[in-house]
């Protein structure tokens, strides 16, 4: 859903940021009289007893939000923390699903699940190497230990970090020192043979592109990590 020129929610991640993103009761309440608007001119309905209001912080589609940021949700945590060793195809799929809807909150998630996604492969046959048990426990750490992210504030100021090596792209977006999201991407088959400097300028145009919605209009530093 989303409130023209106010309040866009294109992405569940922006959802979180807006449900965040209040510091003032008074703006609290101008989200609340602009949501309820626009529930009622596109005649949606929502029960008064499911509704909850001024709340500290709230469980929501598996992430919590609270007043100084997101985290991940600790029931999830905990389940992490259970999660079995994968023994089939199925079981990969289903872990990496979870990885890749909590990739915000890890470092190179995309890099760390390449090595379990080859078990995807068609006619990949299924054997648990220790190569593949050192991902598995690799990005569970990274879930279960899954820093607190700030919410963007509108006075720009952003900070991107980005990275690329032949094993991916990767960036950090940041704002008055504090952590924003992670972002990763896998490279495409023809990447793979792109000189150090184009796979560098490629992971710029992988973060301008995911976070458009925070940096259009606002300044932007850009801090490239480039090894010799």
């Amino acid at each position: 859903m989303t409130i023209k020129n106010r309040y866009p929610l294109p992405w569940i991640d922006d959802l979180f940021d807006q449900l965040q993103g209040v510091q003032s009761h008074k703006e609290h309440e101008d989200h609340l009289r602009m949501t309820f608007m626009v529930l009622r001119e596109k005649k949606l309905y929502a029960k008064f007893k499911k509704c909850k209001f001024w709340l500290q912080e709230i469980a929501f589609l598996g992430q919590v939000v609270l007043g100084k940021g997101i985290s991940v949700d600790p029931a999830k945590i905990e389940a992490l923390v259970k999660w079995a060793k994968p023994s089939n195809v199925n079981e990969v799929q289903s872990f990496l699903g979870l990885a890749d809807y909590y990739r915000r909150f890890i470092k190179w998630c995309s890099s760390i699940a390449a090595v379990m996604t080859k078990l995807t492969k068609k006619n990949e046959k299924f054997l648990w190497t220790n190569e593949y048990e050192k991902s598995f426990q690799e990005l569970k750490k990274r879930l279960v230990t899954a820093p607190v992210l700030t919410v963007p504030l509108g006075d720009g100021g952003f900070v991107i970090y980005s990275d690329a090596s032949l094993k991916g792209l990767g960036c950090v977006l940041m704002q008055h020192e504090k952590v924003i999201a992670y972002a990763s991407q896998q490279l495409k088959n023809y990447e793979q043979s792109y000189p150090t400097y184009d796979l560098e300028l490629a992971a710029v145009v992988f973060a301008l592109k995911i976070w458009r919605h925070y940096l259009y209009g606002k300044s932007v530093r850009f801090i490239m990590i480039i090894k010799a």
